[in-house]
């Protein structure tokens, strides 16, 4: 398993028991920095700690607030917000770069929101 692929299973793991969901501000902004192919990712981390390393060593995030948003939020709000403009999510970005696996909103969305069995919803107008 790559170092990437570690990071995002513990991000999937540890979110729903956190409540809560990390990122990183500029100025009150959310940072979406480009990949080399031109797409736009917003990092998020599933614990403080992870995404605090990142700002202390990454040159790039140095000066950046850590802030968290409720997990209800993020699901309910945020990311459909970032689908409808194809931002991606980072997912518990690390390293001297901070780099790891980016996921469309809808995906992260997939995992954390349950859907009902298939079938439930016939016949319901």
């Amino acid at each position: 398993m790559t170092t990437s692929a570690a990071h995002a299973a513990a991000f999937r793991r540890e979110l729903p028991d956190a409540g809560e969901v990390w990122t990183v501000v500029e100025d009150g902004f959310y940072i979406a920095p480009h990949k080399r192919d031109g797409q736009r990712a917003v990092p998020f981390w599933s614990r403080q700690s992870r995404a605090e390393k990142v700002v202390a060593r990454v040159p790039a995030y140095a000066g950046l607030a850590v802030i968290s948003i409720p997990l209800e939020d993020w699901l309910g709000d945020l990311l459909p917000w970032l689908a409808e403009r194809e931002i991606l999510v980072g997912v518990n970005w690390s390293g001297n770069r901070a780099t790891g696996f980016d996921v469309h909103p809808r995906q992260v969305i997939d995992w954390f929101v349950p859907k009902p069995p298939v079938g439930l919803l016939e016949g319901v107008d």
